[in-house]
């Protein structure tokens, strides 16, 4: 492994040297204070910097590129960032992977030299298990990408030995599932039910992560940890458990959706009641002040300078594949607006001065006609003065309330062919209604996969709710991802404002794509860390776990 992407100092507060810092991101930095004469005072700045740094480039491109562009959710062409991961040609080349290898080792091993720095300190135990449980719930998400992407993975709780001999094995997936599980419910366990500084994630953020956890990890277990792929029910003993979890915070903690979908993609909305875990980027900063610290996605995502008001707007060819359209319902146009800009479309939030924007790209009818991303897109520093070149000032969502309604819905619905149980259609149509439409009386797994699919369209999450059904019906999503047709590249027409219609005639033109198979649900490993460190692709070892598992978290 490369040491010197994955081992970074510790340096207390790491990012939070800048004057525009909002809530608990404003704290003085204690750099370098280190052992005892590290306090309690000291702690919330040690931990800031997991909320964001460390996820740079993770964030960055990969957030996007394989979690909407893998799924197929979002289309460029030109962009290498992204047409590998839709193309289903990623090798261990690919820029993006790459990165995010590298930052989510980032992630793991900042998490570790907090947590050995923590349980150096003076603080009192109890402080020091809420601020460890915060570190872990961190190294828990990023051993859940991790395992999840690549399968076998190299677990370390403390960075000293990878610093010393780099060249190890990795550890089985299942081992490294189970890590993440673990760390999860450490946190679940010790972080308080309430924080006092917006943004930071408390118990019911833990749980709302277990309930995504235990529900994947269900047909992972039933597949005799990917032995049977195609067994086709999952452990039920894990599908309760999500359950659980999810019903934690549905019935105890203060989250709760916000009335409007298109609110949750405001600015002036970062840290609302429906977020439970967002990365916590710095406004008022640009890509030379705060490169690191802040959203780059406007950059990549708007059509037009016109939008950001610089040179930074690299989104033309970035756009919303036939297969993507296909999903939005009728009168889907909520969520669609909020999340693609169609011909006629309004938004009064980007060019204020001129009375904001209506979309007219591209309405000659002609085979460019096309959806522009707006999920992400929030105008310039004119609009709002938290904007800078490359910084939308955006928190990204990496996990909201609405999720764990789903996710209680499908541990509800578990192995059945579809369910009229009152509880899952009470939390599946709140996510649904809001959306303007009408409620189900009956729901099943395609039900809910095509509601994910909307909600959380651009939200780099589609790709593992694939991953997730593919652990115990491989052949299903095999053939589902083969079905999307993504050599194809299509036509479309729109008609009046916020009434998205479709021209169904392709355009002949293809471009050459991969064919999904049994292979595609595993990333390859960077090449450069295969070279670094052999063993990587050697045969994985089992991990020899010297904690015991907490199991009172339901009682």
């Amino acid at each position: 492994m490369k040491t010197k992407k994955i081992i970074i100092p510790l340096i207390i507060a790491l990012v939070l040297l800048f004057n525009s810092c909002d809530d608990f991101l404003d704290i003085q930095p204690n750099n370098l204070i280190t052992g005892s004469s590290l306090t309690e005072d000291n702690l919330p700045a040690l931990t800031s910097p997991l909320y964001n740094k460390v996820w740079f480039d993770f964030s960055d491109k990969f957030y996007f590129g394989l979690g909407d562009g893998m799924a197929y959710n979002l289309s460029a062409p030109y962009s290498d960032y992204v047409y590998p991961f839709a193309d289903l040609s990623v090798n261990g080349l690919t820029g993006p992977l790459v990165s995010a290898w590298a930052s989510l080792y980032v992630v793991v091993q900042q998490s570790n030299n907090v947590i050995k720095s923590i349980n150096e300190s003076s603080a009192s135990e109890d402080t020091k298990q809420q601020y460890i449980a915060e570190a872990r719930f961190m190294r828990g998400i990023a051993y859940w990408y991790l395992t999840s992407l690549w399968g076998n993975a190299i677990i370390s709780e403390d960075p000293t030995p990878l610093t010393t001999n780099p060249v190890v094995n990795s550890n089985l997936q299942k081992d490294v599932f189970e890590f993440a599980i673990r760390d999860m419910e450490f946190a679940t366990k010790y972080l308080p039910e309430t924080v006092g500084e917006s943004g930071r994630v408390n118990r019911y953020s833990a749980f709302g992560m277990l309930s995504r956890f235990y529900l994947v990890y269900s047909g992972f277990a039933a597949s005799n940890f990917g032995e049977n792929p195609n067994v086709g029910t999952r452990n039920q003993e894990y599908l309760n458990l999500a359950k659980k979890a999810a019903e934690k915070v549905i019935n105890l903690s203060s989250f709760e959706l916000m009335d409007n979908y298109a609110d949750l993609f405001m600015i002036e909305n970062n840290n609302n009641a429906e977020s439970m875990f967002a990365f916590q980027w710095i406004p008022g900063l640009n890509s030379t002040t705060g490169y690191g610290v802040i959203n780059t996605h406007q950059a990549y995502f708007a059509f037009s300078s016109a939008i950001t008001g610089d040179d930074a707007a690299w989104g033309g060819a970035t756009t919303c594949p036939y297969d993507m359209i296909k999903e939005y319902e009728t009168n889907d146009t909520i969520r669609r607006k909020a999340t693609w800009m169609g011909y006629g479309d309004h938004y009064s939030e980007i060019d204020k001065a001129n009375g904001g924007l209506t979309y007219e790209e591209n309405v000659s009818g002609t085979s460019s006609t096309t959806l522009h991303v707006k999920k992400g897109v929030v105008g310039s520093s004119k609009d709002n003065s938290a904007i800078g070149r490359m910084n939308s000032a955006l928190n990204n969502y990496m996990q909201r309330l609405a999720e764990v309604y789903l996710n209680y819905a499908e541990a509800i619905l578990g192995n059945d062919a579809s369910t009229a149980d009152a509880m899952a259609l009470t939390y599946f149509n709140k996510v649904r209604t809001r959306a303007g439409l009408p409620a189900k009386t009956s729901i099943s797994w395609e039900d809910i996969r095509h509601e994910r699919r909307v909600e959380f369209c651009m939200e780099g999450q589609y790709w593992y709710d694939l991953l997730s059904r593919s652990y115990y019906k491989q052949q299903e999503v095999v053939n589902y991802i083969n079905g999307q047709d993504r050599g194809t590249i299509p036509a479309f027409l729109f008609s009046a404002p916020n009434n998205l219609s479709i021209d169904e005639e392709e355009d002949p033109g293809t471009r050459p794509v991969g064919t999904a198979s049994a292979s595609t649900f595993l990333l390859p490993y960077p090449e450069s860390e295969l070279i670094q460190n052999p063993k990587l692709g050697d045969e994985p070892v089992p991990y020899v776990f010297t904690e015991d598992k907490i199991t009172d978290l339901f009682e």
